[in-house]
């Protein structure tokens, strides 16, 4: 039983942490929202494919800090991202953008499976062709079939 109230306790406490608090002021600050925005778009320089908002690393929590400061300043969403594009170039974004070499990333696929459909087309068209009857074999090529599979029916006791 005793187990059992531990166990609940270190729930409630991890939970109702002193973090807890300072949680809910930030969720309760209007600008925290774009902050926390801009944050999931951007990812972290130092770790493979985590967001600033969701990475622990020190540079991420300078970085969070950076855009809290622009926002809290009236920067727009545009010009905060900016900021950060030209210091980390593409890389910085999680999701490519449509822009410059990253076409190349949306219109390959594109390509890609356009050039299939073409090939796919052209080869079954040549595979119909080639199972379509031809009228090039001679009659008596034809009579000389007939007559062997009789001889081999006849062969044949039912």
């Amino acid at each position: 039983m005793k187990y059992i109230v531990f166990y609940l306790l270190l729930a409630v406490s991890v939970l109702w942490g002193p973090g807890a608090a300072q949680a809910v002021q930030r969720e309760e600050d209007p600008s925290e929202a774009m902050v926390r925005k801009i944050a999931k778009d951007l990812r972290c320089a130092v770790c493979q494919n985590q967001s600033v908002y969701e990475s622990n690393s020190e540079l991420a929590k300078d970085m969070l800090v950076v855009i809290r400061d622009k926002v809290r300043a009236g920067e727009e969403e545009a010009r905060i991202r900016d900021y950060f594009f030209q210091r980390y170039g593409d890389y910085i974004y999680l999701e490519p953008t449509g822009e410059g070499k990253n076409k190349i990333l949306w219109w390959v696929p594109v390509l890609g499976l356009s050039m299939g459909g073409v090939g796919l087309w052209f080869a079954l068209t040549r595979w119909k062709r080639s199972l379509a009857p031809t009228e090039t074999g001679s009659p008596e090529v034809t009579e000389a079939v007939k007559t062997r599979i009789q001889q081999a029916l006849d062969r044949v006791e039912v």
